[in-house]
């Protein structure tokens, strides 16, 4: 449970995106980071106080129908679908611009085509298989980023390779300041933050099924909220600590360019292979999420019952068809559009998980009402300071997806969203309209 849901957490948002990030906010990107941060813990602690007072494997989608609507969980069910079929887009499209480290000339969407169909063969295979492959892929990332964090604490006492002679704790606010510039630019790497965060509410989605989750998931949330935090914070640190921000680009993986620009060619090779297979472990983590969600959601009536379905491993292989071939669209997105292919793809996911994270904190808030109006004790493991930590999470939801519409490339998040939620109501009005009819 806990490295599944690092799988889906620590990916292409921070090795990746945190360069956007740098590039438009500079230091102060750590206090978005900081912020989406608090956001999870809120979140995973009021998701981890329902799941431990009654465990549901449809999760969250399942409490949204639960405690606000049979609506809200439909949307909310079949909106995180989304989540985990544009996610794997993206992470794809990290892929094809992490080959350009070797192969310069290599069109982006051949590596993204070859990783789609790598996935479905592990996926396809077994269970196991996928289970084997997401720990080695989240324990490589793992280690990466704890190699970092080690790696820069050397540079900045002992002053070693190229980089020593700049690394200062003075670099996060001599360069144009802690905020280079300005708010206007903190407060569009807010999205950015966001989307490096999105997917570490997977964790609920396996809830359900711990054998005790009254000891695990506490425990599990207590585990993935820090470790995230501590990695992502930790390893930002570290990377704005060691050069000015300035040194670092958009289009290149921080955490590849650090090793670059210290004279050590074979480590950035090593990091870039890294970060390769950490975009490959959030897309298999949201692949398997996926193929789940379209299963589970045929066996609740709200998909076509002909992806209920199981192979002789119980592995949902129609559902995984149908998923692998929609996350195929974001191949020939990458063949049409490579260059605005990854800011555009991430502010679809980025919208659809702001859907599900207020959707959390809606039906957290709905579940407490429900409990003190029945004279029911709180669980043990709960969401300090709630309700206000819920209204928070919300507040937060509203304010990056303002951040959204800033931007052309991540406008296309808000039209999207606009759009999906408009076809889905129109689908369940119809769908209550002919069970009504018979």
């Amino acid at each position: 449970m806990q490295m599944m849901s690092i799988g889906m957490a620590i990916g292409v948002g921070l090795f990746l995106g945190s360069g956007r990030g740098i590039h438009i906010a500079g230091p102060a990107l750590l206090l978005a980071y900081a912020l989406a941060g608090a956001v999870v813990y809120c979140l995973m602690r009021g998701l981890g106080e329902m799941a431990v007072h009654s465990p549901h494997a449809g999760s969250f989608s399942e409490y949204a129908r639960i405690h606000v609507s049979p609506f809200a969980g439909f949307v909310t069910g079949w909106t995180y679908w989304l989540q985990c079929i544009v996610g794997p887009m993206a992470e794809l499209t990290a892929s094809g611009v992490y080959m350009h480290y070797w192969y310069p000339d290599l069109p982006q969407w051949v590596p993204a085509l070859i990783g789609l169909v790598l996935l479905f063969g592990v996926h396809w295979v077994s269970v196991r298989m996928f289970g084997e492959s997401e720990f080695w892929f989240a324990l490589i990332k793992i280690i990466a980023i704890v190699g970092l964090i080690l790696f820069g604490a050397v540079i900045i006492v002992t002053g070693v390779t190229a980089l020593g002679h700049g690394a200062s704790l003075s670099n996060l606010w001599t360069f144009g300041g802690f905020f280079p510039n300005g708010g206007h630019g903190f407060f569009l790497t807010l999205q950015i933050a966001v989307f490096a965060f999105i997917g570490v509410e997977m964790l609920g989605i396996t809830a359900g099924e711990a054998a005790h989750p009254e000891r695990t998931i506490p425990k599990a949330v207590g585990n993935v909220i820090w470790r995230i935090i501590v990695f992502y914070i930790g390893a930002l640190f570290i990377l704005m600590v060691v050069q000015p921000w300035t040194r670092y680009t958009a289009d290149v993986s921080p955490f590849v360019s650090v090793f670059s620009k210290a004279g050590l060619a074979g480590a950035a090779g090593i990091m870039n292979f890294v970060v390769l297979t950490s975009a490959l472990s959030s897309c298999n983590a949201n692949m398997f999420s996926a193929s789940r969600l379209l299963y589970g959601l045929a066996s609740a009536g709200s998909a076509p019952r002909a992806l209920h379905h199981t192979t002789r491993r119980r592995v949902p292989g129609r559902a995984l068809t149908v998923t692998t071939l929609a996350v195929g669209v974001g191949v020939l997105f990458n063949y049409l559009a490579p260059a605005h292919a990854f800011i555009t793809l991430t502010s679809v996911v980025s919208a659809s998980g702001l859907w599900t994270w207020s959707m959390i904190a809606i039906s957290h808030m709905r579940f407490r009402r429900r409990l003190a109006l029945e004279g029911a004790p709180l669980p043990a493991f709960r969401l300090p300071g709630a309700p206000w930590t819920n209204i928070f999470v919300v507040a937060m939801v509203v304010i990056v997806l303002v951040s959204l519409a800033f931007e052309g490339d991540t406008r296309v998040g808000l039209y999207t969203g606009a759009v999906w939620f408009a076809l889905l109501t129109i689908i369940y009005v119809a769908r209550q309209r002919a069970a009504r009819g018979r």
